[in-house]
């Protein structure tokens, strides 16, 4: 008999949300990287073991919102929250508790939801009784279902943590097609490859204020007859200056930026891709609402 449950995954920027959900699915469906707030929208990732589906919402971390694009990141998390049957809390493997967290804990307790506490990156940890001191810190907190150390990295624990998850299943058909990973469109995962790429190689006052639209996704033939994908992303940034980092010396960032996504592309869309890219610039449009509805970023 088949069931199904949907899962929140929450927690502070750069905890490993993302590279969790990839680690679970089994497949990149959301974007990494060692900047914060890499996440900018909810990311849903389906995993399916026989008759149980779980699909997992991956949510920004959880910040300060000092822009418009920020308020639409917390919102999308407390609308995540609300809708689903679990959630995971994802923390770093240290007793401090930031007060994003007890914020997070707090919506968990007013929604009465079940949670499990998930410590990642115990492949940094050397000494690993010291996760006792982050278990001891956080279980009086609220009435976690488990409290699991894993690692997205390496795998270690990964399986013990899926099969918790499986406990919140309902029977239920299932609401995804039993092969499906990502509710992503391949338009949209083009962008976010792109964006990728620009946080690992630009420095950090730039890839906040970058946002990436593909606005064609045409599949066609070479004229060997292989198949082939036509894309046309446009990278849009905040100032002029900007424009000129993105671009780099003879143009020789923004080509290793759009080589370093092609090749990412034909990795997961499994064809042969012709990427073209352009950067244009509109001021300020991480405060603009209507730039920000056009780039996808609305509930």
């Amino acid at each position: 008999m088949s069931s199904s449950a949907f899962i929140a995954i929450v927690g502070c920027p750069n905890v490993g949300k993302s590279s969790l959900l990839n680690r679970m699915v089994g497949q990149k469906v959301a974007i990494v990287s060692d900047k914060p707030q890499t996440t900018r929208t909810r990311i849903m990732g389906v995993l399916t073991k026989e008759e149980t589906q779980l699909v997992f919402l991956d949510t920004p971390g959880l910040h300060r919102p000092r822009t418009r694009l920020g308020d639409f990141m917390v919102k999308s998390i407390g609308e995540a929250v609300s809708s689903v049957d679990a959630a995971m809390l994802v923390v770093e493997p240290n007793a401090h508790i930031r007060e994003e967290e007890r914020e997070l804990i707090a919506q968990m307790a007013q929604s009465r939801m079940p949670a499990v506490l998930v410590i990642n990156k115990i492949d940094l940890v050397e000494d690993k009784t010291a996760l006792l001191a982050t278990i001891a810190a956080y279980k009086d907190l609220y009435e976690f279902e488990a409290i699991l150390p894993v690692s997205a990295v390496t795998g270690d624990g990964i399986d013990e943590l899926e099969k918790e998850l499986m406990g919140f299943a309902f029977e239920s058909p299932h609401f995804f097609p039993d092969d499906m990973v990502s509710d992503q469109p391949e338009r949209v995962i083009a962008s976010e490859l792109i964006r990728e790429q620009i946080l690992r190689v630009m420095r950090d006052e730039v890839p906040h204020g970058v946002a990436v639209v593909t606005e064609s996704f045409k599949e066609g033939t070479t004229s060997a007859g292989e198949p082939i994908v036509h894309i046309d992303c446009v990278i849009y940034c905040e100032r002029e200056s900007h424009k000129g980092m993105l671009i780099g010396k003879g143009g020789a960032r923004l080509k290793a930026v759009s080589s370093a996504a092609r090749r990412e592309m034909e990795e997961l869309f499994d064809t042969k891709v012709d990427l073209k890219t352009w950067i244009k610039v509109k001021e300020d449009w991480r405060n603009r609402q209507g730039l920000l509805t056009g780039f996808g970023y609305q509930l």
